[in-house]
């Protein structure tokens, strides 16, 4: 990061400009984005334990990351036993990044340590796509755009999502880019290469960064970076995953169209375009994505790295890869505002007088205005986290919750559905319900949680489950009940 945040002297991506040779060097032009980072950290930590506290976990992740990174803390095998007894978790997601937390979470053992992790990697990303912003506008805007990014519906909606792998592709795509827009191109593949290590579907999005640098006429170091996305894409799905996977497969492969990610590639361009236009909630989410940098993103090469995500997102079967919720579009937004980034420099520079007025004068202001509008109409995280409600709610399930809870020992073999994963994992041999082949010591279950026909007796239930096995119930209050092995 150059320490000349204010002078807007760089050159958009494409035009001779003369690069800093500099590392990042902290100094008075990089404080206020530092502080502004904090700042984010501090906002998006204060959700994420917020939820955790008030056992609201949103599905059951956390509890599966919790015990990945429990095992590879005490140097073990990555067993997941939550998605099955046994269960390795390189045989589902090729995440290995997720190693890198296991020194602070053999520290400290909590799943706050996670959540804590990922606000930290997002509110990175906030500094770097602010302090770009004002090396190529101005150290204002810079900071507009900052606050823009940080309060984008996207980063939002990860950070409420618990925790996910993708928090460390988000810092990493910012870095990605920015070392693009400055022209520093070994610097941004020496970056994407790490990419390929927080989820198989990434080897797409590094052979895009590949393809945008030979649209840049940087020939070799795009064409290398490409052919290694695509290679650690085949390498991981059609071998390392069914390597380690029970059934030797890649259990994700029947989502896309035909089985197979190259099916939707070989379609004809008509029927394929269908399929990435309907139904009507993919052309939603198009919409919102391009509404927060006010559409002016698209007159930037970098935006086409948005779309291997999207391919694969659009063409799957599964509708929940489909919206605006969850987690998915996280890693979409360093890349969209870091091509407004570049569609600013490039309209004032290049567009008609209209245009250029607009990228000059009222861009940055529209983009804020945007994510400022958005948190409030969609009620994001960041808007709830300054609602006193948002500590105060729901107190009488938490207490009940936490008794609960108590009632199972450390080290106990435990059967659950989601309200008390995150809590258990860390400190038991946890599992989901009704997947364990032998009778665990306790069932946890929130009969208001997620059933069609919920059970009326969480014994009687766990008795089912495990035939010749006999539970009594220890726990019972708000529809909440845990049940204690007797034999």
């Amino acid at each position: 990061m150059t320490t000349d945040t204010d002078a807007p002297s760089a050159a958009p991506i494409g035009v001779p400009a003369e690069p800093s040779r500099r590392w990042f060097v902290p100094d008075r032009g990089t404080v206020p984005f530092l502080l502004l980072g904090l700042l984010f950290f501090a906002v998006y930590a204060v959700i994420e334990t917020v939820r955790y506290t008030h056992y609201s976990s949103m599905s059951w992740d956390l509890a599966i990351f919790v015990q990945e990174i429990q095992q590879y803390a005490h140097l073990h095998a990555p067993i997941v036993n939550i998605k099955a007894p046994g269960y390795n978790i390189l045989g589902d997601h090729f995440s290995p990044i997720l190693a890198l937390l296991a020194p602070f979470y053999r520290v400290f053992p909590s799943p706050v340590t996670l959540l804590v992790a990922q606000s930290a990697l997002f509110a990175s990303s906030v500094a770097i796509v602010g302090a770009t912003a004002a090396r190529f506008t101005s150290r204002a805007k810079g900071l507009c755009i900052g606050l823009a990014y940080g309060l984008s519906w996207g980063l939002q909606r990860g950070v409420d999502f618990d925790f996910h792998e993708i928090c460390f592709a988000v810092p990493l795509l910012a870095l990605v880019l920015r070392n693009i827009l400055l022209q520093r191109w070994y610097r941004a593949a020496f970056w994407a290469l790490p990419l390929v290590l927080v989820k198989e579907d990434m080897g797409l999005t590094v052979a895009a960064i590949g393809i945008v640098l030979v649209l840049l006429r940087q020939y070799l170091v795009g064409a290398v970076l490409a052919v290694f996305g695509i290679v650690m894409l085949f390498l991981t799905v059609d071998l390392v995953i069914p390597h380690f996977n029970p059934h030797g497969q890649y259990d994700y492969m029947s989502k896309m169209p035909g089985g197979s990610p190259m099916h939707a590639l070989s379609t004809s361009p008509l029927s394929l375009l269908h399929l990435l236009v309907t139904p009507d909630i993919k052309l939603q989410t198009v919409g919102y994505l391009l509404a927060i940098t006010a559409f002016l993103a698209l007159r930037s090469p970098l935006v086409l790295v948005v779309l291997p995500t999207l391919l694969w997102r659009f063409t799957s079967s599964n509708d929940s890869y489909w919206g605006m919720d969850w987690h998915y579009n996280a890693v979409l937004m360093p890349i969209l505002f870091l091509a407004l980034v570049d569609a600013i420099r490039r309209s004032e520079t290049y567009g008609p007088p209209q245009l250029r007025t607009f990228a000059s004068q009222a861009a940055v202001p529209a983009v804020t205005a945007v994510a400022l509008a958005l948190t409030v109409t969609m009620s994001l995280p960041v808007l709830n986290a300054l609602m006193p409600s948002t500590y105060t709610q729901s107190d009488a399930r938490v207490a009940m919750l936490r008794r609960a809870s108590a009632t199972i020992p450390n080290g106990a073999t435990v059967e659950a559905n989601v309200t008390l994963m995150a809590h258990l994992a860390g400190r038991t041999t946890l599992f989901w319900i009704g997947v364990d082949t032998v009778a665990p010591q306790y069932v946890a279950l929130d009969l208001s949680y997620g059933w069609s026909s919920p059970p009326g007796d969480a014994a009687a239930y766990a008795q089912s489950l495990h035939p010749g096995s006999k539970y009594r119930l220890v726990f019972n209050e708000q529809e909440f009940q845990v049940a204690k092995l007797v034999n």
